[in-house]
């Protein structure tokens, strides 16, 4: 028989120092209901104390929902993570040493639900290498107060490997879908990603522990057909019953982002032409036909727009971590999910491809790069963002473009007469003698053969032979004042520097699709 229970029941079945594992995938995925009810039973004083919590990537609205429900101290003693970027109020119990935080790469997380879900002793792999979640630099502490090794460096027939370890056995999951039948058995029809829920699941069901299942709609016995079914019935505990679930933090419901329905292309607004746009635009013009293509939050998740205004959306395969493929990936409050996907994976099937090098390239952000080209996104000034899937796509992809401004904090930066305008700069620098944290290893990159780019609203470097060398500035940008100044060292200057193309600066369509067309398609042989 199938335990519905209350949102607070749910909240009330989680113990002082149980092992909660989470599931969601940034602006969706999460059980809202049952989250919020825990935070409101720990702030009236009958809590739970002193969880370790699992979750496999950031989950929230950046300053609210999802995980940020959680960020209480005394509530969390130990975090493991993929990422923080949206959740940000567990950036402060991070930086304060309140709790011990590890930060995982999403995708060995994502496979570390599978290893739990087998009782294997964890996940292998080479993803890592080189950056802090290599043993020989923080092995994915967050803080000094965290202290424990849960990352192994071992030597397999020549050859150097990362053991990320199997956390403790998961008392409590917490896990989302849209239909429940009689029996237990949960559909997910309504959503956008289809997560790690399943391992999830079968991880705590075998632990031994409890497994809770928020949904939509409650529906006959068997009424669901077996191919949509993702979680059988036997693997859930409870459910949740919560009618006005939303799809995702920005949208109650869109059936074009599950795939019940498709919308023109042609429907997709461009966006503004602000100095993100001109960073997008200049990154697109790296897309080549028939590119398997990632892209990372921020200014990277506004490439599909770009795509889709100039009208090359279908000669290329847009991908998302999350496990969506294909469509016009979403961004902000909408990340994780896309617009007419032609498939959705479970995550971890995403990075199994990902680990393989099978992504053309990939696009993303940068907090800081350095004078040999390695890049921070996870952790700098206040921020402790995590690498996310940052670490398993750029250690994987054949072609890397990362795109940033210039420069940080408030700058007045726009688009006048088709060029750029720097009214007022940032207060801070991205490009630094050194980084702060080893996100992206650039002498790694350069034994794999990867070509790498850095793409600015300014300036277009290249990595060539161990430095980073300027290749492009924008019209309206003084080489001395606008790029070097502002820069802790100095980069090199290719003698075939040239001008941005001056169409990104142009409003309306850049006009690219027959060039595109034209251009040969990447090969798919490791270099």
């Amino acid at each position: 028989m199938l335990s519905i229970i209350t949102a607070a029941e749910a909240a009330g079945l989680i113990r002082d120092a149980d092992t909660l594992i989470v599931g969601g995938n940034g602006g969706t995925g999460a059980a809202e209901a049952i989250l919020d009810a825990l935070e409101q039973r720990f702030l009236g004083g009958q809590g739970p104390h002193n969880l370790t919590l699992i979750n496999i990537t950031g989950v929230g609205a950046v300053t609210e929902k999802g995980l940020c429900h959680l960020a209480h101290e005394g509530m969390i003693a130990r975090v493991i993570g993929g990422n923080f970027g949206l959740q940000v109020p567990f950036m402060r119990l991070v930086r304060d040493e309140l709790i011990d935080a590890y930060n995982f790469p999403q995708g060995v997380m994502s496979q570390l639900c599978r290893a739990m879900a087998a009782k294997h002793p964890g996940v292998l792999t080479h993803v890592g290498l080189n950056t802090y979640m290599d043993p020989r630099q923080d092995g994915g502490r967050m803080n000094t107060r965290t202290t424990a090794p849960l990352v192994d460096l071992l030597e397999l027939h020549g050859q150097s490997w990362l053991l990320y370890r199997v956390p403790a056995p998961p008392d409590v999951a917490i896990i989302r879908g849209t239909s429940a039948d009689e029996d237990g058995y949960i559909s997910m029809e309504h959503e956008g990603t289809t997560r790690e829920d399943l391992s999830i699941a079968q991880a705590v069901h075998n632990a031994g522990g409890t497994v809770i299942c928020q949904v939509k709609r409650i529906v006959k016995r068997g009424s669901i057909h077996p191919q949509m079914v993702k979680i059988p019935g036997f693997l859930i505990d409870h459910v949740v019953l919560e009618p006005d679930q939303m799809q995702t933090y920005g949208t109650v419901y869109d059936p074009a982002r599950c795939g019940e329905t498709r919308v023109p292309v042609a429907m997709i607004t461009p966006d503004p032409l602000t100095e993100r746009r001109v960073i997008a635009r200049r990154a697109a013009f790296e897309l080549r036909p028939r590119d398997v293509v990632n892209l990372g939050v921020g200014i990277s998740a506004m490439i599909p727009n770009v795509a889709a205004e100039e009208g090359i959306s279908d000669l290329i395969t847009l991908t998302v971590e999350s496990g969506v493929v294909g469509g016009v990936p979403g961004h902000a409050r909408e990340f994780g999910t896309a617009i007419n996907p032609r498939v959705i994976l479970d995550q971890a099937y995403q990075f199994d491809f990902y680990d393989g090098g099978g992504l053309s390239c990939a696009f993303l952000s940068f907090a800081e790069v350095d004078e040999a080209g390695n890049v921070n996104v996870t952790r700098f000034g206040d921020r402790r963002d995590g690498s996310g899937g940052f670490i398993d796509i750029t250690q994987n992809a054949k072609r890397l473009i990362f795109s940033g401004t210039m420069t940080g904090g408030k700058f007045d930066i726009g688009v006048e007469n088709g060029r750029l305008a720097i009214r007022r700069d940032g207060a801070f620098r991205k490009f630094v003698a050194q980084v702060g944290q080893i996100s992206f290893s650039a002498s790694l990159a350069a034994q794999r053969g990867q070509h790498v780019s850095y793409i600015t609203e300014r300036a277009v470097f290249e990595l060539e032979n161990g430095s980073v060398t300027l290749t492009e500035i924008a019209p309206g940008a003084r080489l001395e004042e606008d790029i070097l100044a502002h820069m802790g060292f100095r980069p090199r200057i290719s003698p075939q520097l040239r001008d941005m193309d001056p169409r990104i600066f142009r409003s309306g369509p850049m006009g690219i699709a027959q060039s595109f067309k034209a251009l040969p398609a990447r090969s798919r042989k490791v270099a």
